[in-house]
């Protein structure tokens, strides 16, 4: 398990020490992930783009190196590394914002060959390396530097495990032939009953929330993470669970994507212009017409709701256009990034605590998150993850949008080193997303880690839950 990281000066050498080779471990074991994505996909195919707003996959091989070569030489004290191939580490320098700025128009030969991406990476690698294992132990260079080399290998850390989730949805939209099954890959079995789930709604005291990471915190956080503030909400009802495709199944049997009244103006055309009529992740049956008769895409198979029909009681992926309409069907709405966080971390005595189920870390046992499975699982599979205003499913499983745009908390200082990161995207266009997925690493899960997106896009592994004042 990624657990968070320390970002602060310590007292001593034997503590530097300590904190320099865990966080040389992190750094390595993130690499592993990545790597083993990139695994996952055939050779011929890492030249496809399986989301037309994104790159091609090739491009993420390299960027990720290009990355920490680029941070790392240019803010860590004592580098100035000469690049074997400034080119490339040019070309792979900068993603791209999905639905953004139109789409890209780059085809396959615009492309290095594998061969020249991947001897790159490994002799970016291998220079990094030695250049940290010397830097990590120069304590007087570090105690001098402008950035300490602890929150830039932070940076580097997060900004990989944030591309192995942003890749898994993205290789999740490939054709499965394209994909290599795991060897140890765990299949959903066929079973022959799904018992529904009771959907309550569960009493949320008002009061104050708190928002953001103080400067004095010990632990690593990104520059829109601060500044820690207090927020007061009044008293509200939240759904106990995230909104399931069973439910879900039901506002399309009722018409909800044809029903005018439930979508802004922006989202009905939005929907009516690309032919949105059901979750990104489901297909019909061809064979089949009726509302029931649907296919669930996971990453390495397609499963039947009728023949799997715990299926059911997974999470709905949508967008947040398609949430916001499902929630005025049902009469309520999507929470603001307050109620959300009181709700997950609030009590009922004005305490706050660490994880929704209180000051345990995150482990296998709590929830549906730190890349130990593909798949959703039911949204009642772990009653011992509950808050303590009873909501359950909260952390994992599936981010959970909120109504609150994507925005700076007072006090926000961008990171010089990264200055786009967040301000690009403060922009009125993108909305916060709380929780995690079951592809979110664990030192992401903290209280104040903040993801975004815009509102018409399908492919994230994010879900909602639904309030209602």
């Amino acid at each position: 398990m990624l657990a968070a990281q320390k970002d602060v000066a310590v007292p001593n050498e034997i503590s530097r020490d300590l904190i320099s080779r865990e966080l040389m471990t992190r750094f390595s074991a993130a690499r592993r992930h990545s790597d083993a994505l990139f695994d996952l996909v055939r050779d011929e195919s890492l030249y496809e783009r399986p989301i037309a707003e994104r790159h091609r996959i090739i491009f993420y091989v390299g960027h990720l190196e290009a990355f920490d070569w680029n941070l790392l030489n240019e803010y860590a004290a004592g580098f100035g590394l000469k690049s074997a191939n400034p080119a490339l580490d040019r070309l792979f320098a900068f993603g791209i914002d999905p639905v953004g700025g139109g789409l890209p128009s780059d085809v396959p030969s615009d492309w290095p060959a594998l061969g020249i991406v991947r001897n790159h990476v490994s002799s970016v690698r291998s220079a990094l390396d030695a250049a940290l294992e010397k830097a990590l132990l120069d304590f007087d260079s570090q105690a001098r530097a402008t950035f300490p080399l602890t929150r830039l290998l932070n940076v580097a850390v997060e900004h990989r495990l944030m591309h192995v989730e942003t890749l898994a949805y993205m290789l999740h939209q490939l054709p499965l032939n394209t994909k290599v099954r795991p060897n140890n890959l765990q299949i959903t079995p066929p079973q022959q009953s799904a018992p529904s789930i009771v959907a309550h709604m569960m009493p949320v005291r008002g009061g104050a929330v708190t928002l953001g990471l103080s400067r004095d915190a010990a632990n690593f956080g990104w520059d829109n993470e601060y500044e820690s503030h207090s927020v007061e909400i009044p008293a509200f009802e939240i759904d106990q669970y995230k909104v399931t495709n069973r439910q879900f199944l039901e506002f399309i049997a009722a018409g909800g994507y044809d029903t005018r009244a439930l979508w802004t103006d922006d989202d009905w055309n939005w929907k009516a212009a690309q032919g949105i009529s059901h979750p990104k992740f489901w297909e019909k049956q061809a064979e089949h017409s009726s509302d029931r008769r649907w296919l669930y895409r996971t990453m390495f198979d397609k499963i039947s709701f009728d023949e799997a029909p715990q299926v059911l009681d997974w999470p709905v992926y949508v967008s947040q256009a398609e949430a916001a309409a499902y929630a005025r069907w049902a009469g309520k709405s999507l929470p603001t990034e307050a109620e959300w966080q009181r709700a997950a971390y609030g009590a009922p005595d004005g305490s706050t605590r660490p994880y929704p189920w209180g000051s345990e870390s995150p482990n296998a046992s709590l929830g549906n998150f730190d890349l130990h499975r593909w798949d959703p699982m039911p949204v009642n599979s772990f009653p011992q993850s509950q808050s303590a205003f009873g909501v359950r499913d909260i952390l994992g499983n599936g981010w959970e949008w909120t109504s609150s745009p994507f925005a700076a908390f007072p006090g926000f200082d961008p990171f010089p080193f990264y200055r786009g990161y967040s301000v690009d995207f403060f922009d009125g266009k993108h909305f916060v997303m709380k929780g995690g997925s079951s592809r979110t690493a664990a030192c992401m899960l903290r209280p104040t880690f903040r993801n975004w997106f815009q509102p018409h896009y399908q492919n994230v592994y994010v879900g909602f839950r639904c309030v209602r004042g």
